[in-house]
């Protein structure tokens, strides 16, 4: 570890995911050990001193902050890791790319494209590495499915269709904004499950199939009016709690996209199937370790869809971990992101999904708001190329 060069990390942010972004630090060395560089949690930032502090204390960060900026300003500080709700990430990473600091953002990389694209021209215009952390793509049996695609397995493409159910909003009694419920308050968070949920079914199917061309989409809030928990008064519900959207995607493969906070007995039901001309697809994050396999050319008599156990050395990181048969979780999507963003700065080569694509995320979410809105179909503007 001593020969090993130094990050130095300030996180932004001691909530759910910074908690699974420190774990990513803290075990990246452990099973990745041919990367050049080594996390130190340098500083962890919030506003409230006693929060910021128990967490550093669990967390073994070396300082803590209750001011952005001063991490910001800290001659200390390799990366800022932004891990805050949607309505500051735009102020943070700009202030972060001036100062010449490496920026990592928790998805979705902004409130609107607006926002997004001034982030993406501060990254652009300092030069600085920079990530958002779109997780999934690193699920070992995802990853395997973009292999699977790359090598022309499946053959044409299409059809693509993903859906991410919950449950957390159906009571009327859940407030909405402050500390814990941000991202049912339009203001901050900027949409409801579009920008939470289908952010990462859209970034994982671009990924996968390509880019989006145009979207049709319904869109719905079904509690009207909440206790806004920072007000204590009544207040206008303006986030979407679910949306359906259908897609052109660039190959010619159709999309069907589902998401919603209301599907009882859902904590986070995220599945994705793709259908091509000689083979199909299909995962569940709920049984995330495991990828269903169809294909055609298998003799009749045995012809089927079949069940790969993803924890074989020879698929996506898996050689990393346990022997064969032994199953990886959630924590460790974050653990891959960190390997594959330390790799890439010791290769100098950029660490997809760059803010640039995260931005045609951004604009596909975009699309989706302004067609539900309107009841017509809408162009992306996605350019994934």
């Amino acid at each position: 570890m001593a020969d090993k060069k130094e990050l130095r990390i300030g996180l932004i942010g001691c909530g759910f995911m910074g908690r699974t972004h420190t774990n990513g630090y803290k075990r990246v060395n452990d099973f990745f050990p041919e990367v050049e560089y080594r996390p130190v949690l340098k500083t962890v930032c919030a506003r409230t001193e006693e929060k910021v502090r128990d967490f550093a204390d669990q967390w073994q960060y070396e300082s803590i902050e209750t001011d952005w900026r001063e991490v910001v300003a800290r001659d200390d500080i390799d990366a800022v890791d932004i891990c805050t709700p949607n309505s500051t990430h735009e102020e943070i990473a700009v202030a972060a790319a001036e100062a010449g600091k490496m920026v990592l953002c928790e998805k979705p990389l902004a409130r609107d494209v607006e926002e997004g694209q001034r982030m993406v021209d501060a990254i652009e215009k300092a030069g600085v590495p920079n990530t958002v952390w779109y997780n999934y793509r690193r699920v070992p049996a995802v990853s395997l499915i973009k292999n699977i695609i790359d090598s022309g397995k499946l053959g044409r493409i299409f059809h693509y269709r993903a859906n991410f159910l919950q449950d957390f909003t159906i009571n009327p009694d859940v407030p909405q904004g402050g500390e814990a419920l941000w991202r049912l308050d339009k203001d901050v968070a900027g949409s409801g499950v579009t920008g939470d949920l289908l952010a990462h079914c859209i970034d994982t199917a671009m990924w996968l199939n390509g880019g989006i061309r145009d979207v049709s989409a319904v869109a719905e809030t079904f509690v009207k009016e909440r206790v806004h928990q920072e007000t204590g008064k009544q207040e206008k519900v303006e986030i979407d709690d679910a949306c359906i959207f259908h897609c052109h995607f660039d190959n010619g493969s159709l999309g069907l996209f589902e998401a919603t906070r209301y599907a009882r007995g859902h904590k986070a039901l995220y599945t994705l199937e793709i259908n091509g001309e000689n083979a199909s697809l299909r995962w569940d994050l709920h049984d995330m370790n495991r990828l269903e396999y169809f294909d055609y050319e298998d003799d009749p008599e045995v012809r089927g869809w079949s069940s790969i156990h993803v924890t074989e050395g020879e698929q996506p990181y898996m050689d990393k971990w346990w022997v064969p048969g032994l199953s990886i979780g959630y924590e460790h999507t974050f653990v891959h992101q960190v390997a594959d963003f330390l790799t890439s700065l010791a290769e100098e080569e950029p660490c997809s999904p760059t803010f640039r694509e995260a931005q045609e995320t951004q604009k596909v979410c975009e699309a989706i708001l302004d067609s539900a809105s309107s009841g017509s179909w809408r162009e992306t503007g996605v350019d994934w190329s």
